[in-house]
């Protein structure tokens, strides 16, 4: 049991440390589109990787089922979510961040 343990354990530290890193993006990254994709991939990792955590401590079947099923629903709308966003965005204007020209 202690390995189970340790395995979930280190998954659910994982998943915390992906959506650290998501968070920083939101709070980091220029403009709506680059922050949707900060949010969008590395939160799906991260909810990924503390759902498979959570499957070491299911105590059934049913539960760890449960647990999967809201890991898809939880994909499918924030793939949906993301994708409304920045249609939106681009529909009123918001243009894409460019960087700067460097002269040398």
């Amino acid at each position: 049991m202690a390995i189970l343990e340790l395995l979930s354990s280190i998954f659910l530290v994982m998943g915390a440390a992906f959506f650290m890193a998501g968070t920083i993006g939101l709070l980091r990254f220029p403009d709506v589109y680059t922050r949707l994709h900060a949010l969008a991939k590395v939160d799906n990792l991260g909810l990924g990787l503390i759902i498979l955590g959570l499957l070491f401590q299911a105590p059934g079947l049913a539960v760890a089922l449960k647990i999967i099923l809201i890991w898809l629903l939880a994909l499918a709308a924030s793939s949906a979510v993301s994708f409304l966003i920045a249609r939106r965005a681009l529909n009123r204007g918001v243009a894409p961040w460019k960087a700067k020209e460097q002269k040398i």
